[in-house]
């Protein structure tokens, strides 16, 4: 055997076990540490029990397990097992296991302290799947609390094995692996946005034929899904010379398909078009170039499935380096980039850990068994609060937690299924009839370009041959044979009892948040029982649905677009949902109609299943509604009312101790001071017509009104008597009368102690003269005023003299 770059790194990583008993290695793809790791430790005694080693995807496992046993002369399910979903080859005298992520973690919740074995090794850890971060943190309470015999070993392919090693507390290895140089070529310029990029690619892929050609060795291509590698296979087919030999390689595909993209090809040049599993995970031997199409598929939370969904991305720097790295294992190879050097600049350094936007419904399912928070365990990444709260609020829905978030009997049964909580659900309940749709909603769509229509899918599904004969839309085979496969094997999960639901009746067992009703006009727009809003397209055939369950969307926010959808009667609501619809007293403003609304409404969530007049409604609930109103409306000041809040804001502001008077502190205690008030009052006429100036002041104190009416006068009393309002609007208190009446004043008002301005106003009530000092204005330019005033207004009396004058609002006497 050649010997791997591992080799070298493995005496220290063996001393770091026994002292420490745990590491973290840091080792490039190809350095061997997936499959010389778990045999050195096992070859080292380092523990009694089984090596249990976490692999991300069930090729990976099987491909490292078949290795390891070839390498000790043996079949798998002898000294190395492997247990992945659907499979497993493992027996009494098996010593290494690997195994699939969630494998693992089942066997935690089952025995927490695990019996028989030794060491965890979790493998491609900084892929930062979402199972591989539950299962360390998992361990890593094990290893604390009840195992400290536990061995812990983390591998990363990349340099970012730091933090990783600081949450386990443990030392860091590096095996600096073995590589030849790559040349790395760029497009020359971007492609256009309208470029078809598995097209650009295979342009590419033929041209990196033709340029090594001399060179010979296999040539990794790298795609983001199956659909682009089915669509790639078909046109390189056609284009490529004939010693070229395609071969496929993504998770679904049977497993012997992949073994031969993975083994040498015994003639001829080998084309292998992966997904990101040949990244790191497996070694194909004898690869010489690299294509790189640049994008990758990761899970993240899709709003429209409302559950964890593959969308496609752009690769991150540290992604595109491991492909790259790929060309450079047996000798000098090229890289091909479909993308150009300026844009990688823009590429992120590495890719984000799956908890941070995935579905976490399944992560709180587990730690509600497991009976912790988030804050209990060592994540290296905390799942997101609002995602987790989100998750938590659908199990409780679902009946996997109780009102106190604790896991019910409902909830264990549902962790135990290798399915999404939703469809656990739906297939404990509904029954083995329910395992076709289980699997339908767990895969992407089958039909392209259908109506929403549910039974579409299930009928194509039935019998794909008559409803190719019966209608125009294309059956994805491949997607469609996985799904009859996963039916298959969730009918034996699934227990025998057959509640005789409808189809739409066991999607709303899995969506009960996605129950819509249509509503009022000639769009079909639906209100969903979550509250969200949802809207199908006008020529669908289920746009005339009064209810449907909405199974798939585009995730718009704001209205989502229904990609699939059930038609459901309100009947099978009701029966479904009986223990969930409640009647209602709702007592709310309506901005559409301008008054407060008082229903009583039947509901389900947010869809109103019966609605009547709620007579002999409290006061109080249309007041408190009405408030709601005034918000809508918004609260105006004016007349008496604005100049009492006038005075109330130049008073405290001067450090009295008065109630906030400005519109935002008046606005944010409405409770407080307008809602003892507001008996009677239910429309925007109402509002227009009701005086603020009572609740105003009701809201002061005795107390307080006595200093501000000594402070600040709300109205200044005239020689004659009268009630002059002083208004405060602007920087000095002012008020406006009638010159006349002021005859006789010889000291100039004021108002808390402060002189006011004075606007004299003419016979007309017209400003004919603004002053702060009216004894002054008397004795100066009021001649030259009585000089204009006396030809405009005869009739009215001027005297030389005012301050001997008595006041009066009338004319001269007649004589």
């Amino acid at each position: 055997m050649t010997r791997l770059p591992i080799e070298d790194a493995l005496p220290d990583l063996l001393d770091a076990l026994r002292a420490r008993g745990r590491a973290v290695l840091q080792a490039p793809p190809g350095a061997g540490k997936t499959t010389r790791v778990p045999l050195a430790m096992l070859e080292a005694g380092l523990t009694p029990g089984r090596i249990v080693m976490l692999e991300p995807r069930r090729l990976a496992a099987r491909a490292a397990a078949e290795r390891m046993a070839e390498t000790l002369g043996e079949k798998p399910g002898q000294t190395v097992g492997y247990r992945v979903r659907g499979d497993a080859k493992v027996s009494k005298s098996t010593r290494i296991e690997v195994v699939t992520e969630g494998i693992l973690t089942r066997m935690l919740q089952s025995d927490p302290d695990l019996p028989g074995v030794g060491a965890v090794i979790f493998d491609e850890f900084h892929e930062r799947s979402l199972n591989a971060d539950l299962g360390l943190a998992l361990c890593l309470e094990v290893a604390g609390a009840l195992r400290e015999d536990l061995m812990l070993l983390a591998m990363s392919a990349t340099l970012d094995a730091g933090p990783v090693a600081a949450l386990m507390d443990a030392p860091m290895v590096t095996s600096e692996g073995r590589s030849y140089p790559v040349e790395t070529r760029w497009l020359e310029r971007p492609l256009p946005a309208q470029a078809r990029r598995v097209d650009a690619l295979v342009d590419l892929v033929v041209q990196a034929e033709r340029d090594t050609k001399a060179t010979g060795g296999g040539i990794l291509v790298f795609l983001p899904g199956e659909g682009e590698i089915r669509r790639a296979a078909g046109a390189l087919e056609k284009r490529l010379p004939g010693h070229c030999h395609i071969r496929p390689l993504f998770g679904a595909l049977p497993f012997a398909e992949q073994r031969a993209a993975i083994q040498p090809e015994p003639q001829g040049r080998k084309v292998v078009l992966a997904t990101s599993i040949a990244e790191t995970s497996l070694t194909i031997q004898d690869i010489r170039v690299v294509v790189d199409m640049g994008q990758a598929r990761r899970a993240r939370f899709d709003p429209g499935s409302g559950m964890s969904r593959l969308v496609t991305e752009k690769v991150t720097r540290a992604e595109a380096t491991q492909r790259q790295g790929r060309a450079g294992r047996v000798a000098e190879g090229i890289c091909y980039r479909l993308w150009t050097k300026g844009e990688e600049g823009a590429l992120m350094a590495f890719p984000p850990a799956e908890i941070e936007s995935a579905d976490l419904t399944a992560l709180a399912l587990e730690l509600a068994l497991w009976g912790a928070t988030p804050q209990d365990l060592s994540f290296l990444t905390p799942p997101p609060a609002g995602a987790l709260a989100e998750a938590q609020a659908l199990l409780h829905m679902l009946g996997a937690l109780d009102a106190q978030g604790r896991i019910t009997g409902h909830g264990k049964a549902l962790a135990a299924l290798p399915l999404h909580p939703r469809l656990g659900h739906m297939l404990l309940q509904a029954g083995p009839a329910a395992a076709p749709l289980a699997a339908l909603l767990g895969e992407r769509d089958p039909l392209r370009g259908a109506p929403a229509d549910l039974s579409l899918r299930l009928k194509a599904l039935r019998d794909p041959k008559g409803f190719a004969r019966s209608h125009p839309y294309q059956l994805n085979r491949p997607v469609a044979e996985r799904i009859k496969s996963e039916a298959r094997r969730l009918e034996k999960q699934a227990g025998r009892r057959d509640a005789g639901l409808s189809a739409a009746m066991m999607a709303a067992l899995a969506y009960p948040d996605r129950a819509g009703q249509r509503r009022k006009g000639g769009t079909p727009r639906f209100v969903l029982s979550g509250g969200k809003g949802a809207i199908l397209d006008g020529g669908d055939t289920l746009a005339g649905a009064p209810f449907i369950v909405a199974l798939d969307t585009d995730g718009n926010p704001r209205e989502a677009k229904i990609r699939m959808a059930a038609q459901i009667s309100l009947a099978e609501i009701r029966e479904l949902f009986a223990d969930q619809i409640v009647w209602t007293d709702v007592c709310e403003w309506s901005k559409r109609d301008r008054r407060v609304v008082a229903r009583q409404q039947e509901r389900f969530g947010a869809l109103v299943l019966d609605d009547r007049i709620w007579k002999d409604v409290p006061p109080d609930a249309v007041a408190r509604a009405m408030l709601d109103g005034v918000r809508d409306l918004g609260l105006r000041l004016t007349g008496a009312a604005a100049r009492l809040a006038a005075r109330v804001e130049l008073v405290r502001a001067e450090g009295f101790d008065l109630p906030d008077f400005s519109l935002p502190g008046l606005t944010d205690t409405l409770e407080d001071w307008l809602l003892p008030m507001l008996g009677g009052v239910k429309s925007a006429e109402d509002w227009k017509r009701f005086d603020l100036l009572p609740a105003l002041k009701a809201a002061l104190s005795w107390e307080q009104t006595q200093v501000l009416d000594r402070e600040a006068p709300g109205s200044f009393i005239t020689p004659l008597g009268r009630k002059i309002p002083i208004s405060y609007d602007g920087e000095i208190p002012e008020i406006s009368v009638r010159l006349q009446e002021m005859f006789g004043v010889t000291r100039h008002p004021s108002a808390g102690g402060v002189p006011l301005k004075v606007s004299l106003l003419s016979p007309a009530q017209r400003p004919i003269q603004i002053t702060r000092d009216l004894p002054g204005f008397w004795a100066g330019s009021y001649a030259d005023v009585r000089k204009d005033m006396r030809a405009q207004y005869p009739k009215h009396p001027w005297p030389e003299d005012p301050t001997q004058e008595d006041p009066t609002l009338r004319a001269k006497r007649r004589k």
